[in-house]
């Protein structure tokens, strides 16, 4: 198992990671044993996404509408809105 002394070991280790290489494991003393594993990002853009899901192209159609008709909230109304009450 792999000791890792510092900061800069340990991003050296995590940067060395790739697909054929996605699970490391190592020693940080006085902390103990870790397990790190790379889970690659899925690089699908909206555009994808809606074409392979018709009912998100009808969700994101459906919210466009709505914004063009005021229907919408900012965040920032949406929390003014909100109230301790609502989370218990």
């Amino acid at each position: 198992m792999e000791k890792v002394n510092s900061s800069e070991e340990l991003m050296e280790t995590i940067i060395s990671m790739n697909s054929e290489h996605s699970v490391r494991q190592f020693l940080i003393p006085g902390k103990g044993k870790f397990t790190v594993v790379l889970q690659e990002e899925d690089h699908l853009s909206i555009s994808s996404e809606v074409k392979v899901n018709p009912e998100l192209k009808r969700m994101i159609d459906e919210s466009r509408e709505e914004y063009k008709q005021g229907k919408g909230m900012s965040t920032t109304e949406l929390l003014k809105s909100l109230s301790p009450k609502d989370f218990a």
